[in-house]
């Protein structure tokens, strides 16, 4: 592991090469779905407004989105301030709180329940691979190993799970105005496990849901408290007095 002071250095070029690496393979999907869109025999297999609509309805394409702008800000702003020793924002820790939090979701998610899925003409193997188990561990690293981590409150969990209920909402709401595109059926689902046609019903779909809620909080919970660990502990410092300094004896756990 690198010292911490070349750690400061090189994180935000790590940053921004997991972020191009991303966007690549979510443009690469994007293509691979319009291509196959426009090679198709019906006319709602073919509908490319509502072919791009449900790319990006997607919580593992929106949640790679969000992890993309975030490593993208976060290596612009620790390049700004490249030549001080300042913790990172609120605002940006509260950022990388909620894209660390999906992104290790998506992939136990994907790991768990989705991998059996066959891929083969709907996605390329490595586009696949980037975005359920490549940018998750980058996140993940990020959570661990990121310089200048700021302490947040553990009530921040609380804006960490706004996004992923609203997803569900919307999911569970436009599912029945969807034509599916694969067999054509008057519905729309992402994933199979919110299907209530597949799980015989919504009651088992809520349990999924359940499931899926108590992950996000718990993983949620966990980067804040390690994130509070790395946060006191990057301002224990002391003055040239020997006294502990006014960040060392007061963190900022906004």
């Amino acid at each position: 592991m690198p010292t911490a002071s070349r750690r400061t250095r090189l994180w935000p070029y790590l940053r921004l090469a997991a972020a191009a690496l991303g966007l690549a393979a979510i443009i690469r999907q994007l293509s691979i779905v319009v291509v196959n869109g426009a090679a198709a025999d019906t006319e709602w297999a073919a509908h490319l407004p509502t072919l791009i609509s449900n790319f990006f309805s997607y919580f593992t394409i929106l949640s790679n989105i969000i992890a993309v702008v975030a490593l993208v800000i976060g290596a612009a702003w620790a390049l700004r301030n490249r030549t001080n020793e300042t913790q990172e924002p609120a605002w940006l820790a509260t950022l990388f709180l909620c894209a660390s939090t999906y992104m290790i979701v998506t992939g136990i998610v994907y790991n768990l329940l989705l991998r059996h899925i066959p891929i083969a003409g709907i996605m390329d193997a490595w586009t696949n691979e980037t975005l359920h188990v490549v940018i998750p561990l980058v996140m993940l690293a990020d959570v661990l190993f990121a310089p200048r981590r700021r302490a947040l409150a553990w009530s921040s969990i609380l804006v960490a799970a706004v996004f992923p209920i609203a997803w569900v909402v919307y999911t569970l709401i436009r599912a029945n105005f969807i034509t599916g595109p694969a067999h054509g059926d008057p519905w729309w689902y992402p994933y199979p496990f919110l299907d209530p046609h597949i799980q015989g019903g919504y009651l088992g779909v809520l349990g999924y849901i359940v499931g899926i809620a108590a992950a996000i909080i718990g993983v949620a919970a966990l980067v804040v408290w390690v994130g509070r660990r790395r946060g006191i502990r990057s301002t224990d410092l002391t003055t040239s007095t020997g006294h502990p300094s006014p960040a060392a004896a007061s963190p900022d756990h906004r």
